[in-house]
């Protein structure tokens, strides 16, 4: 279900400046096959109060964003990350709107919240209205990638088969990605796929750095199909979700590797030792132990297995329905 321009929808999905957070609440309202309405939230200086001060209120919320939260009001409102939670707890004030929040809230007016989706890798708190999940919500759903297949098949039929997608990340806030590092993911992939007789397809995000991506193109070898972020261009990302026999994907970004789990190609994690943040490390382990994705460290080879597909956010709908919208 796409999301709808009508004032009278009954879904509203608070939408910030945090990508990651607004596509997890998208995937949950698409999941849920009904109309809703996406309310785009900016930011003024006083966002950076704690939601202590800003408490259940439009503090922080630009004007021209204030104008769009009027009546008709939802019956529920789906919102990720805290500084929406202020917005969320306004809107039930102002109607009685039933409150979805994707990862905790925090303090203060937790118990507002009628249902908080909160993935495991965040090491939830108890309580009856905390709904635990494996990773994270997406938008990546088999229709998605039934789009995705047809929109990009034309640009690699030329290349033979097997086709191993590699998925790059980059720097995090306190975790650098060098150069070295960038060489030595090439240098395994290489490694790995160099006896599969098929073709390699990179694609780098903002995060990894035009070097990085040299060092990286440098050691991949032909037949390859390169997109590099620094160089601009439609990026194929889920096209190679679509159409690759194996992913390998870097291990700081938990929509990648969540994302990545949602196709049905095997999955390899690359993340060195101490390089992924704990959360995501957390991730990683119960990916693995789910059957979901595997380590590419001590890999022989990228063989494919038996395994389920990752969808959260179709998980969190089915609750939504049971428990708020019966």
């Amino acid at each position: 279900m796409s999301a709808g321009t009508s004032d009278a929808a009954e879904i509203w999905v608070l939408a910030d400046d945090r990508a990651g957070n607004v596509a997890q609440c998208l995937g949950v309202a698409e999941a849920l096959g009904r109309p809703f309405a996406v309310k785009t939230l900016r930011y003024d200086r006083l966002a950076r109060l704690p939601n202590l001060l800003r408490g259940a209120g439009l503090t922080g919320v630009a004007a021209e964003s204030r104008e769009a939260l009027r009546a008709p009001w939802p019956r529920l409102v789906i919102a990720a990350g805290r500084r929406t939670a202020p917005v969320a707890r306004w809107i039930r004030r102002q109607c009685g709107a039933r409150l979805v929040q994707i990862m905790d809230p925090g303090f203060p007016g937790r118990g507002d919240f009628d249902l908080i989706v909160s993935p495991a890798h965040d090491l939830p708190r108890a309580g009856g209205k905390v709904m635990e999940i494996l990773g994270a919500p997406h938008r990546v759903t088999p229709e998605r990638l039934a789009a995705e297949a047809d929109r990009w098949r034309p640009a690699f039929t030329h290349l033979p088969r097997p086709w191993v997608a590699v998925i790059v990340g980059g720097a995090t806030k306190n975790r650098p990605f060098p150069v070295e590092m960038a060489q030595e993911l090439g240098e395994s992939v290489a490694r790995l796929a160099g006896g599969m007789g098929g073709s390699l397809l990179l694609t780098t995000s903002r995060r990894t750095g035009a070097a990085q991506e040299a060092a990286l193109a440098a050691g991949l070898p032909e037949p390859r199909w390169l997109h590099l972020f620094s160089q601009g261009g439609d990026n194929p990302y889920f096209g190679f979700l679509a159409l690759a026999d194996a992913i390998i994907v870097t291990g700081d970004s938990v929509s990648m590797c969540c994302e990545a789990c949602a196709s049905a190609a095997p999955v390899f994690i690359w993340a060195p030792e101490g390089w992924a943040a704990p959360k995501h490390a957390r991730l990683h382990a119960q990916l693995y132990r789910a059957g979901l994705a595997r380590p590419l460290a001590g890999a022989v080879s990228l063989e494919c297995w038996e395994r389920p597909r990752l969808n959260a956010a179709r998980e969190v709908a089915r609750a939504i329905r049971e428990r708020l919208l019966p």
